[in-house]
């Protein structure tokens, strides 16, 4: 079957990336690492084995991330790459010429299968607890399981954001016959939702026999995960148009109208030899993953969140400012990330927050306009004086979200929710802006 190309992995990368590669983030250390097997772990684990297979999945879902942003960046024309490293950053990715996105290339495939291979090696963790003979508590089955459940989900949520309509496989537990595709982007909301509450209630009263990295520091342990778990649930509860439930959700994760902006769940990462370095962080004048000029336009007088996300460009002998690059042109860096070891949001309080704003948004204006308040105060740029209806408020929203939420692969998707992707900007006679990844080859007829 074509599809196992996709669904069936080896375990070899979970055990490799689960090893040692978060010890500055005190992940548990793991005995015999190198001596556990497929089988062995599916059948009989030990809880050396279990704990390896927990840490491997937080590790392998950094696998490929940036380039989920990358894509949905650029899609969404918040920044392009004018790196000039393959045409099709600049060509295919933008609609060129009335052109489609491959089927077949590695801007549909790379990241469907790198998550898809995530959501295999939380399925492996799932089999082994169902099976290991370890003397675990029901709270501490539970804990493992809500876990690898809630990564699942969060994979999921990434795979369906970029096929949109084409639908999703969210049943691939047996890689040898996975489920059938989802018919439409709310029915895979709908399953996403439901993957996330089964989650949760494993991890209700649950107990953790393993260690989250530091990118859940804020959150860490079970109750703090089901956090997360919940916040997770709100961004799918906006996505499904369902403003009561995504206020209900925000209510049992870590939304603090009054907390840090910043907190929340990060991929890590680190520069030692058995890391692997933040692949979003960019050399200054060198990485050339330029912001849109429309970004720096429509921003308001003195919003921090461009010198905090931007940097103008320093013309030299080696480069010319603006860069020119295929009939596009722009002067801003982005710099989001500081070092190489900058970690990495997956989800944070400012989103939630911007969520709860909406999601007030046509039954609490006030409320709403209370929330947009504290995002506009810490960009510097003081309290909203528009007008208080619907659309205008929508439109404030969107506005933050743009600029709180640069990079983050959240741009796109806002406007396509609100069917304006037609509002993206279009820099070449030609171009146009893509609804949707198309399904993988490997995936058609299946």
């Amino acid at each position: 079957m074509k599809s196992n190309k996709i669904y069936k992995y080896i375990l070899a990368g979970c055990l490799f990336l689960g090893l040692g590669i978060f010890q500055a983030c005190e992940i548990d250390p793991i005995d015999n690492p190198n001596g556990p097997t497929l089988e062995s772990l599916e059948n009989d684990a030990s809880l050396s084995d279990l704990r390896l297979l927990a840490n491997g999945v937080e590790s392998y879902l950094r696998n490929d991330m940036q380039f989920y942003y990358w894509t949905t960046s650029i899609v969404g024309r918040e920044y392009y790459d004018m790196n000039g490293t393959d045409p099709r950053y600049t060509g295919e990715l933008l609609g060129a010429g009335g052109g489609v996105l491959d089927n077949n290339g590695f801007l549909t495939t790379r990241n469907f299968a790198a998550r898809y291979a995530n959501i295999r090696q939380a399925n492996i963790l799932i089999n082994a607890v169902n099976n290991t003979s370890v003397d675990l508590t029901p709270e501490e089955r539970n804990g493992f399981l809500g876990y690898a459940e809630t990564m699942i989900a969060y994979n999921l949520l990434l795979i369906a954001n970029r096929q949109y309509n084409n639908g999703i496989r969210v049943d691939v537990a047996n890689p040898d016959a996975p489920g059938a595709f989802t018919g439409s982007y709310q029915a895979s909301l709908d399953a996403i939702a439901d993957l996330l509450d089964e989650a949760n209630s494993h991890l209700e009263g649950a107990e953790f026999a393993f260690s989250l990295s530091s990118g859940f520091g804020d959150i860490a342990g079970v109750g703090g995960f089901s956090q997360f778990n919940r916040a997770l649930a709100a961004r799918v509860a906006l996505y499904q148009n369902n403003n009561a439930r995504a206020l209900d959700l925000l209510s049992s994760s870590f939304f603090d109208l009054n907390g840090e902006l910043n907190k929340g769940a990060y991929y890590v990462f680190g520069t030692s030899g058995n890391d692997v370095p933040n692949p979003l962080f960019n050399v200054a004048n060198n990485d050339l993953y330029l912001a849109h000029d429309s970004f720096i336009a429509d921003a308001e007088e003195g919003d921090a969140r461009i010198t905090n996300k931007l940097t103008l460009l320093e013309a030299s002998d080696e480069l010319s400012v603006p860069v020119e690059l295929d009939d596009l042109s722009a002067s801003y860096q982005v710099t989001m990330y500081g070092a190489r070891d900058a970690s990495a949001p997956i989800i944070r309080n400012e989103e939630l927050i911007l969520i709860y704003a909406e999601a007030n948004i046509g039954t609490n204006n006030a409320e709403a306009v209370a929330a947009i308040n504290i995002i506009r105060n810490a960009a510097g740029v003081g309290d909203y004086t528009g007008e208080m209806d619907d659309d205008s408020l929508i439109n404030e929203v969107l506005h933050q979200r743009r600029y709180s939420l640069f990079g983050e692969g959240h741009r796109w998707i806002d406007m396509r929710r609100y069917d304006r992707l037609g509002e993206l900007p279009l820099d070449r006679d030609g171009d146009q802006i893509f609804e949707q990844f198309p399904r993988p080859v490997t995936e058609e007829g299946f």
